[in-house]
Parts: C-alpha cells; structure tokens; sequence
C-alpha cells in the first residue's frame, strides 16, 4: 500500500490524537514518524504507532506535560520532559538547543524524563538546516548482552550526527549500537521475513535467524559496540540522572508508567570554529571525493551518510507514496486505537 506523504501524517496524527495526545503535539510526533518512513527507516515509523497509542490511551504519557527549560551554565541546559511525549520534547529541546549554539557557539542540552523519541537523525538534521553541526544520543531499555556478558544490560542506545555542506546535501548518520535496532527486527516481524544470524541471540546465546526466537541483541563490532553503549548510556542517562543500564524501565513492561528516558543533544556553531563557509565548502568537498571514489567490488559508489535515505525519499516520491504494509495501513484506518498486544511483554513484546 502507498500514500502520499500527507496522506500518511494524517493517518499517524489523527490515531495519536484518538489516543488522548493533544493535536499540537500529534502532528509533531506524525512528522518525525513520517520523516522516518520517508526515508526506508521503516523501523521508526508507523510500525510503531500502535504502541504509542497504547501507551497514551493506559496513561503512560503525560497528555499536558508541564515541560521546562533550565539553564544550568552558560552553554549548558537541562530540558525536563514530564514524561511527556518524546518527539515533542526532542523536537523542542533542539529548537532552544540551536538558538543556543547560535549565541554561544556551542549548545550542550540534556532532556530527561520523556518517553521514547523515535529516530535521532530527524533531531541533529533540523541543526544541520540551521547551518550548525550536531550530536544526539539516546538510551533504551536492556536488550543487548554486554561484550563477554550472557545478560542483558544496555539498550540500543543510538548515535546520530549531522552537518551541512555548500550546497543541498546534508550529511545525517543515524546508528544503533547494536549490530541492529531492535524495530529492525520489529519491522521484519511485521513482514513475516528473518533476520541475518548476526543480528541477535536467543536464551543460550546462540545466532537466530527467527526474529520472534530473539532473546538479545548483540553490540556492534563486539568490545567497541559495548564501549558505544557505555557512552551513550553515561551521557543520556548517568550525567542526567536518570535511571541507567539495566535500571532504564522497559517499553513494555507497563504501560500505564512513564518511562522517565534521558537523551543528549551537543550542538556546535561552525563560524565560532573554522568558520560557516569554509566548513560548508569542505563538508561539500569530502562529499564529491568520497562520490568519486572506485567502488569496492559488490558496491555501485561510495555514499555519504544520509545519501541514500535522500535518494530514497526521492524515489518514494516518484513511485507515488510511501510503502506501508497493509496490516499497519489497516490498524490507523480502523476506529481502533489499539489492540493491547504491548502492555506488560518483555522486552520485545513477546
């Protein structure tokens, strides 16, 4: 099933909005969702809606977060999120992140108790747009086994980073720690398709290629992964005093609960540094080199970050809309707002 671009928001925000979300804070959600799905990054889109509608229709949201904004230093800023909705407090907390770094040069801005944001590179983007460069990360509830370790500890903790160049391009990397994301692994359930045997571990730590036979991720390049993971959690979780590692509650465990979920945005003036032109003209210049390169064998070119979710975009556009599978198209024009298939599973909704 395809739908316009338009099409899709309306769907995702009019269900969010059934579910008790206020319409402002809908449409923001609907967008960061729909941007996801725009891009192929169907782990982060309307896959997840239903879960979401299932979290605030149980109370597991705030509906009228009372959100605040502290000042903590002269660069330095808290952005407490009530447990309100993700996306908005994300959103809204690189909005004064980026004014921030326009009169300092550099915005650090930790946002703590908010429920999950969704996809971190529709946040660093919005501060490439403004010709700034950017740091998000995020953490999650324990799904990956420590580096040596057999128990879940860390989440996915994702990385997202992102700069301009001199022209139209915007350079946008978006990762997990884990060799996957776990909405990967959502949206292969979804299609009823496997998964590479590198991806995750069932209960005795062996490969699986079932996704409903998961136990636990597995981090990215082993040792190093692990060390990502460690970060990310130090950064969004210890420093803002939110709870960490294995203590981060889970996304399905209950969802009448807040999730009280941390997350940090490190925003940097380009002209306070090298100076915005000539930074831009060599973000445009690694680009061209990087393009121009001989492919390895089984490679068509060499892409910059954020490339081919661009070129993705584009070809969404030309086949007339965005790919939704038709079940998920089926739930957000149902009446329903959601079928309580999440609240009180594990760790993936199993």
């Amino acid at each position: 099933m395809r739908l316009l671009r338009a099409e899709l928001k309306d769907l995702i925000k009019n269900k969010l909005t059934k579910a008790g979300l206020k319409a402002e804070h809908a449409d923001m959600a609907a967008e960061v969702l729909t941007w996801a799905d725009e891009r192929g990054y169907h782990s982060h889109g309307a896959v997840r809606v239903e879960y979401y509608s299932e979290r605030i229709a149980k109370g597991g949201m705030t509906i009228e977060p009372e959100f605040q904004w502290k000042e903590t230093g002269p660069c330095s800023a808290i952005f407490e999120g009530d447990n309100g909705c993700g996306f908005v407090a994300a959103t809204m907390a690189m909005e004064n992140a980026v004014k921030m770094a326009k009169e300092k040069g550099i915005a650090v801005v930790g946002i703590r108790n908010i429920s999950h944001s969704g996809s971190l590179g529709y946040y660093t983007e919005m501060a490439a747009k403004n010709d700034l460069v950017a740091i998000s990360m995020c953490q999650s509830d324990p799904m990956a086994v420590p580096f040596g370790g057999t128990e879940p500890y860390y989440g996915t903790n994702p990385i997202s980073f992102a700069a301009p160049t001199a022209d139209e391009r915007t350079v946008v990397f978006d990762m997990a720690t884990t060799v996957q994301a776990w909405g990967k692994i959502l949206d292969r359930r979804s299609k009823n398709m496997s998964i590479p045997d590198d991806w995750a571990v069932d209960e005795k730590g062996e490969p699986v290629t079932n996704p409903h036979h998961v136990n636990a991720l597995v981090p990215i390049a082993g040792a190093k992964g692990y060390g990502l993971m460690m970060m990310v959690d130090i950064f969004s979780g210890v420093l803002l005093g939110v709870p960490f590692g294995k203590h981060v509650s889970s996304m399905y465990h209950d969802c009448s609960q807040g999730r009280n979920l941390g997350q940090m945005h490190i925003v940097m003036d380009p002209s306070k540094f090298v100076g915005i032109d000539e930074f831009k003209k060599s973000m445009s210049q690694v680009c061209d080199e990087l393009g121009s390169m001989p492919p390895a064998r089984g490679h068509d070119k060499v892409y910059y970050p954020g490339e081919r979710a661009a070129l993705r975009v584009e070809e969404t556009h030309k086949a007339g809309g965005i790919e939704i599978v038709d079940d998920i198209y089926n739930y957000l024009k149902s009446d329903d707002i959601h079928y309580n298939r999440y609240d009180h599973k594990n760790r993936f909704a199993d």
